[in-house]
């Protein structure tokens, strides 16, 4: 079973009125929305860049999501991040979104009790941001994602 230890960061995510659907509860492209949202504030704050202003962009190549439990406003949420693989123009995260049902402390989330809602992946390839021609990681890129490089799958 996948728990909040399995992830290097866990990156606070709120849920937000119009996340909503019809249904009442988080609609399920959000759950995307969520994951890209943790993915790029995270790199723009491991790397002290705006990503948006390097040579090189991620784009997103493949994602997938299993749906484990609902969501709805006003839900606060942490986006697990790992990285299961990374390659010479590409990087594989493994993520996971949790519930937050009892908060830490606004320092310290360790103590979070948390309820996993969905898992994922988003495959970032590298192209060249005039080109979209494919090249390597950018080394700032690079740096910031060997720290969540794992061996869990």
């Amino acid at each position: 079973m996948t728990t909040q230890q399995d992830y290097p960061v866990l990156w606070p995510v709120p849920t937000r009125w119009a996340d909503n659907d019809h249904y009442g509860h988080v609609n399920n492209v959000t759950y995307y929305s969520y994951f890209d949202t943790a993915v790029n504030a995270w790199l723009m704050a491991a790397t002290g860049t705006d990503i948006r202003e390097l040579p090189a962009i991620g784009v997103v190549a493949q994602t997938s999501c299993q749906y484990l439990g609902s969501l709805s406003f006003p839900d606060q949420l942490r986006v697990g991040l790992r990285i299961s693989r990374l390659g010479r123009s590409s990087i594989t995260y493994d993520l996971a979104i949790f519930r937050v049902l009892d908060a830490g402390t606004a320092a310290d989330t360790t103590g979070e009790d948390l309820e996993l809602a969905a898992t994922g992946t988003f495959v970032h390839v590298y192209v060249d941001n005039e080109t979209r021609k494919s090249v390597e990681i950018p080394a700032i890129i690079r740096r910031a994602a060997a720290a969540l490089v794992t061996d869990a799958t």
